[in-house]
């Protein structure tokens, strides 16, 4: 990359994180996806349609996903350019455009979810610090839709406040109101009555929290335990099942997009299409044509 294509990446990155408070991981990506761009077109803060129509070839062996995020990025570089003066023309048009097909999540009915509840709490019911520990990691996982990370490092101080709810700071370290249930509360409560003094986390490993790993594999012990099959359960599972067992229970796809911290709402989409069965449902009980009004008007006399 050029010196003059790192001062605009470079002000581009300024402008990423003062207005839209990106997170530095973010600001890595972004300048990591317009140098491998570099490499095929040169000087990207100059490049045309014609140099970047080249990318579509270059970048054929990558995944449909890579290019969508390159591009993407891209695309945002030029915007920024225009948008600065830097440049009067967005060439971005050129940019391939592969067709994402986003993969259903895998989901627990509430079947499965119920079992994996009654083990976990079975075990509990010896009073052993760490099958209590897991409870707490269980109850928060389903009942509010944390992501693997915000969990694991959690403060010692979390849920110690009588408030039905957790202020975090998920990703780009965007801020979000999380629900707590009563049954996670008082699951948490028993586990901190075994909280080591002057702990840092609300769940400990070693000199800090636990990891993601652990959680990982302690969550698919749990399912053993329940007698499911540990494939089909992780953290990030058992997120899904929040979300999904909320929208067929009758949540607003917009608060749970608020739940779940997602700063698109087309990501939150995807549950409507796990939740078939509802919606299919939802179409025949208030369909104008399912035994509304224009359905009584068509019927024999």
């Amino acid at each position: 990359m050029t010196e003059a294509d790192r001062a605009l990446v470079d002000r581009f990155a300024d402008m990423l994180a003062a207005e839209s408070g990106a997170a530095r991981n973010t600001l890595l990506a972004y300048r990591s996806d317009l140098a491998a761009a570099s490499e095929t077109v040169g000087e990207i803060g100059t490049a045309g349609t014609g140099e970047l129509g080249r990318l579509g070839e270059a970048w054929a062996e990558l995944s449909p996903a890579t290019v969508a995020r390159r591009s993407a990025a891209l695309r945002r570089f030029y915007s920024f350019l225009v948008d600065e003066g830097f440049r009067s023309d967005d060439p971005s048009s050129a940019l391939p455009r592969p067709r994402i097909v986003r993969p259903l999540p895998r989901v627990l009915d509430q079947t499965d979810v119920e079992r994996l509840f009654e083990a976990a709490e079975d075990r509990a019911a010896s009073g052993e610090p760490l099958r209590l520990r897991n409870l707490a990691l269980l109850e928060l996982l389903y009942g509010s839709g944390l992501r693997a990370t915000e969990l694991v490092s959690l403060p010692a101080r979390a849920l110690a406040r009588p408030e039905p709810f957790l202020i975090l700071a998920g990703k780009g370290g965007k801020e979000r109101l999380v629900p707590i249930s009563d049954r996670a509360r008082a699951a948490v409560a028993k586990w901190r009555e075994f909280l080591p003094g002057g702990a840092a986390w609300l769940f400990p490993g070693g000199t800090r929290h636990i990891s993601r790993v652990r959680l990982f594999q302690l969550v698919r012990a749990m399912a053993a335990d329940a007698g499911i099959a540990p494939e089909r359960v992780s953290p990030h599972v058992l997120r899904h099942a929040f979300a999904t067992h909320l929208l067929g229970n009758g949540a607003d796809l917009r608060v749970l997009q608020a739940l779940l911290g997602h700063a698109d709402i087309a990501t939150t989409q995807i549950y409507t299409h796990v939740d078939s069965a509802r919606l299919v449902e939802l179409v025949n009980r208030v369909h104008p044509l399912a035994g509304g009004a224009l359905a009584k008007a068509r019927s024999p006399a």
